[in-house]
Formats: structure tokens, C-alpha cells, sequence
């Protein structure tokens, strides 16, 4: 009978298990370097930049509306149309506008050929005056002279009592004659005929008018693209209703939604990288920080959070933040409203202010396409005046001129 074999245990060779150890002390060396490395990035580069793709491109729509009501027989621009600062849009009928024109350039010609008769009116009530004066004079003189002949009994009573009544009469006449001279003076006492109040409210009437049919023609307050066309040809429209929008593409900016937690070293005037899923990484866009929200989306919503309830869970929210861009780099590389955008804030700069500290001072956006209907109606107010203006309105405008500069020089 013969013995057992030994039973020996399956033991792995010495050579595999320090292979494993080696790969396992690679790779745990290769952790440590990726953590150093990180770690140098994060304080030598990576904590000095932040960013977002929460992003879109902003910009200005400017409404166009109508200012006064009509018929819209003309339009002159389509969506994507490119137009010009006073170009006109649309153009609604006249035909009201320009009767009711009309209408006030006779009311204000009847108005200073009224004055004019006022002025006259003054030249007459003083020569009135002074005839009502002579003849109180004469009176005067009749009645003392019949009252020394009526002590020696040269006249009777009633010859006196006569004499007496006529001069009362000549004194009431001549009162009447001086309180008619100073209300007509009174009229147009230290005032030309252009400054009268009757030929003011006549003026101001004419230049509403002129505005209104000036503004049957609905132009364009700023250059840019048309946009949102939905006024139809023949459309009654009112005013205050949008017909269309203008967009002027070189004025864009980016607001970026950033979270509440990467605003702290964000300051205004850092300058910030982005790059538009439209062109792809391909095409840098420069600009820099104008301005940090001053409220979170949530706290400007029509219907803002409830966050007095009991199943509350904490989100973190976000700001928008501002940024301008290099207009020589959107006119390269145009870029539309509502476009998604990457964005890189770089935090080096820490020297700006979080939020502005001077109020602005220059309007952000203006236009004076409107600023020449005025003129043009002060033009035309002038116009008609001097046109119904007479010799003698003119002298007597230019006494009341006169008197009216001495007063203001001796003051």
C-alpha cells in the first residue's frame, strides 16, 4: 500500500505580486501629481476666472408705434430690412390731418388780424379821450362863466342848472372814454402781436396741428433691422399700438446668468472672454463688465417664489450680469438677439466697484428725428403772423418790444 501525496497550497509567484504593487504606486503617483497639478491651476490660475453658458445676446428693440391715429396706406420696410435713422415706415392718410392744418393756419391769421384791430382800437379810444378832455374844458369854462353872470342876473337859473348838466355830462363821458382806453390798453399793453394770449393759444393750436400731420408719416427713430412686422396695408391703427420693431445689431450686449456664489470677486470693468455657439470657439469676442444684477431672476418674476412654506429645498440663484462688446468685433462678426454665448470672467482685476458709485449723466439712448417738426411748426407760426401783420401792428410790436427790454435792463 502505498503512501499519500503531499498536498501543497497554490501560492502565486512572487514576481506577479510585486508587478501589481508597482502599478498600484504608479498610479497612485499619478493621482498625486493630477491633485498637485489641479491644486497649482486652482490657486495660480483657475480661482482668478469664472464661468457660465447660462448666456444669451441682448439688445435694443425699439417699438415703433403710432403717434396719432389713421390709415396705414404705406409701408416701407419688411422684416430683415435694413433702415436708416428718419426713414420712413409707415404712412398713414392725411387727408384729416392736413383739413384740420388748415383749419388752424385761417384761425390764426383771423386771430392776429384781430389784434391788429385792438392795436388800432388803442389809437382810437386815445384820440376819444382827448376830445372827451377838450370838451370837459369847454364845459368847464361855460358853466364858471354863467355862474358869474348868473350873481348879477344876467342869465336865468335854468340856464345855469343847463350849463351844470352839461358839464356833468362831459366828465362822465370823459370817464367812460378813459376806462375803455385802459381796458383796450390793457389788451395789449407790454406785449407784441405775436406775444398777445389770443395770438399764444391760436399759435399753440397751429403747431398741434402741424405735429399731428407731420406724424401720419411714422419714421424710424434709429438705424438697424426691421423686425415683428405686423401692421398690414389698409390696418386702422391707434396709438400705442406696435407696428413693427427696429434693432440696432451694433448695440448688442451679452447678459450672463451667473451663480450667486461666483459674484464675489466679479467687478465692474473686468474684462471678460465669450465665444457664440453660432461661429464656435473659432471666433473670440472681447468685452467687459458694465454692470452686476441688482436682483435675481426669481426676485423679478411675474410670479415670484414662496420661500415662507414648509417643503423648502435651497436652490442657488442667479444674477444677470451685463457685458458690453467690442463693437469692431460684432461688425466683424455679427451677432442676432437671443444667441447663446460662453462666457469667462477673468478676476484679476479687483480694483473696480461692485456696484456704480456716480449717477449717469448723459441719456443712455436719444434720437432728434422728431426735434425739426417743432421747428418747422415755429417756422410756419411765424410765417403766418408776419404775413397778416400791418404797418401799424409792427411799429406798435416793436414799442412793446422796446419798452419790455428797458424794463428788464433797468431791473
Amino acid at each position: 500500500m502505498s503512501a499519500p501525496a503531499p498536498i501543497t497550497a497554490n501560492v502565486p509567484p512572487r514576481k506577479s505580486v510585486g508587478k501589481r504593487g508597482m502599478m498600484l504606486r504608479i498610479l497612485m503617483a499619478v493621482i498625486v501629481i493630477c491633485a498637485i497639478g489641479w491644486l497649482l491651476w486652482y490657486f495660480l490660475v483657475g480661482r482668478w476666472y469664472e464661468s457660465t453658458d447660462d448666456a444669451y445676446v441682448g439688445g435694443n428693440v425699439v417699438q415703433i408705434t403710432p403717434m396719432v391715429p389713421g390709415t396705414v396706406v404705406s409701408i416701407g420696410a419688411d422684416d430683415g430690412d435694413l433702415v436708416r435713422e428718419g426713414q420712413s415706415l409707415v404712412q398713414l392718410d392725411s387727408a384729416d390731418t392736413a383739413a384740420a392744418l388748415a383749419q388752424a393756419e385761417a384761425a390764426l391769421a383771423r386771430t392776429v388780424r384781430q389784434v391788429r384791430g385792438l392795436y388800432n382800437g388803442v389809437d382810437s379810444s386815445q384820440a376819444l379821450v382827448s376830445s372827451r378832455r377838450v370838451e370837459l374844458d369847454r364845459a368847464r369854462a361855460d358853466y364858471a362863466r354863467r355862474q358869474g353872470l348868473a350873481g348879477t342876473g344876467a342869465i336865468s337859473a335854468e340856464e345855469l342848472a343847463h350849463a351844470r348838466d352839461q358839464l356833468a355830462a362831459a366828465e362822465e363821458a370823459l370817464n367812460v372814454s378813459s376806462q375803455k382806453l385802459q381796458s383796450d390798453k390793457a389788451l395789449v399793453d407790454n406785449a407784441g402781436v405775436a406775444t398777445q394770449p389770443d395770438v399764444q393759444a391760436a399759435a399753440a393750436v397751429l403747431r398741434q396741428a402741424y405735429i399731428n400731420n407731420a406724424r401720419v408719416r411714422i419714421v424710424a427713430p434709429v438705424s438697424g433691422y426691421v423686425a415683428r412686422r405686423s401692421v398690414q396695408l389698409g390696418q386702422r391703427v391707434q396709438p400705442g399700438v406696435a407696428l413693427m420693431a427696429v434693432v440696432p445689431l451694433e448695440q448688442v450686449w451679452v447678459d450672463a446668468n451667473f451663480k450667486e456664489t461666483q459674484l464675489t470677486k466679479m467687478r465692474l470693468g473686468q474684462p471678460v472672454t465669450m465665444h457664440a455657439d453660432l461661429y464656435g470657439s473659432g471666433v473670440d469676442y472681447r468685452g467687459t463688465i458694465t454692470s452686476l444684477g441688482i436682483g435675481t431672476g426669481s426676485a423679478f418674476a411675474l410670479l415670484p417664489a414662496q420661500n415662507a412654506t414648509g417643503n423648502w429645498i435651497k436652490i442657488v440663484q442667479r444674477l444677470p450680469v451685463r457685458i458690453a462688446l467690442d463693437p469692431d468685433e460684432v461688425r466683424k462678426n455679427p451677432l442676432r438677439i437671443g444667441l447663446s454665448m460662453s462666457v469667462d470672467v477673468d478676476l484679476h482685476g479687483q480694483g473696480g466697484e461692485s456696484l456704480p458709485s456716480k449717477p449717469v449723466e448723459k441719456a443712455v439712448l436719444a434720437t432728434d428725428v422728431y426735434a425739426h417738426q417743432l421747428q418747422d411748426a415755429d417756422a410756419l407760426v411765424n410765417r403766418i403772423i408776419q404775413e397778416n401783420l400791418g404797418a401799424s401792428a409792427h411799429a406798435a410790436s416793436a414799442r412793446s418790444t422796446h419798452a419790455a427790454s428797458r424794463a428788464i435792463a433797468t431791473r
